[in-house]
């Protein structure tokens, strides 16, 4: 168990930490639009660093639909994309919600996700129809890939974010789904918890 006891800073992962997702649906739903075996061409797009180039910010989203397009029908529409990209996420539960508005009277909060501009579009607008407030709002500051043109695990994301707020990396904790970004960032001196599949931040006990 991590000790939090000198914490002064969180650095959260947005999907499978505060937002739920399930990728299977977009698989099932690109299916559904003509891609019968869209794991095999999710394998060949990332290959020719499609899905990279996008998280990064490097491609804009209409060239990302005009990527994904070329392999469907001519009849298929920019909205039917989208919807079957955004598939994926589902809901932001209500206690994780709580329990980072709890904790940012004790804490320094950030945001660090790897994510692309429809994604982004889609669950932003999802919460505030939601909660009213802007989602940004439940953080100091929140790091977004396709913004800042780096991902996790490089560790120049980290660094910025570790510069820009001018923290120190013991004290502070980042938490997310990936081991490999865990290890990233406790390779530069922060603490990090790995939610491993059916642990939540509020399940973790650490709080």
């Amino acid at each position: 168990m991590v000790d939090t006891r000198n914490i002064k800073n969180i650095v959260f992962d947005l999907g499978g930490v505060i937002l739920n997702i399930d990728p299977s649906l977009t698989t099932e739903a690109f299916a559904q639009l003509g891609y019968k075996d869209f794991p095999t061409v999710y394998t060949k797009f990332s290959q020719a660093k499609l899905f990279d180039h996008f998280e990064l910010g490097k491609i804009t989203p209409d060239e990302f639909r005009t990527h994904i397009k070329s392999g469907l029908d001519e009849s298929i529409t920019t909205k039917q994309i989208d919807e079957a990209w955004n598939k994926l996420i589902l809901d932001f539960p209500d206690e994780r919600i709580n329990m980072i508005q709890k904790l940012k009277s004790r804490y320094r909060l950030f945001l660090l996700s790897n994510t692309n501009k429809i994604h982004y579009d889609f669950y932003t607008r999802s919460y505030r129809s939601k909660y009213v407030f802007n989602f940004s709002a439940l953080f100091e500051k929140a790091y977004y890939s396709f913004a800042v043109n780096m991902r996790k695990p490089d560790e120049t994301i980290f660094k910025l974010v570790i510069k820009e707020n001018n923290l120190l990396p013991e004290e502070t904790l980042f938490i997310d789904d990936t081991e490999i970004n865990v290890k990233a960032a406790v390779e530069l001196g922060m603490k990090g918890v790995w939610l491993k599949p059916g642990e939540t931040i509020n399940s973790i006990g650490i709080f």
